[in-house]
């Protein structure tokens, strides 16, 4: 009986998911297996690939050949080479702690006044009014208080 291993489609249409499996060669690719050793997730990025490399490492001593496909993600792994080069995806963040965060951001910024586009364009027109007011005030102080020392 001759051994192969191979990738079985699972998924939906465009959407495929494949296992990596340990079949007779003569069943057909979705049949009747003998025993299952990973999975292969071409749709992540980058593209998830587990395999129990100590299965994996007897299938292959005790003769079972690798498709194309199997041997070239097992040179990934390393389970054929020696070297894995099989990166990992970063880990995703915990919903609950964005939320979290972004909970005491929100409540840690002042509030403003001005929430429209009109109340912004009428402070910014009231601002430059008033700041020649202070600087007015700020010259006259020096002489009042020049004429009241004389």
């Amino acid at each position: 009986m001759a051994v192969k291993i191979r990738l079985k489609r699972m998924g939906k249409i465009r959407t495929p998911y494949y296992r990596i499996v340990v079949a007779d060669s003569r069943t057909k690719r979705d049949g009747r297996v003998i025993e299952e050793i990973g999975t292969y997730n071409p749709k992540t990025e980058p593209s998830t690939i587990h395999v129990v490399s100590e299965r994996a490492q007897y299938w292959l001593g005790v003769g079972a050949q690798p498709t194309e496909a199997v041997a070239a993600l097992l040179k990934i792994t390393g389970d054929i080479g020696g070297t894995s080069t099989l990166k990992q995806p970063e880990p995703k963040a915990d919903k609950a702690a964005l939320f979290d965060a972004a909970l005491k951001e929100l409540h840690s910024e002042p509030k403003t006044d001005a929430t429209t586009k009109k109340k912004a364009a009428k402070k910014a027109d009231e601002a430059p009014a008033e700041e020649p007011k202070a600087e007015d005030a700020a010259a006259e102080a020096p002489a009042e208080a020049e004429s009241t020392e004389s």
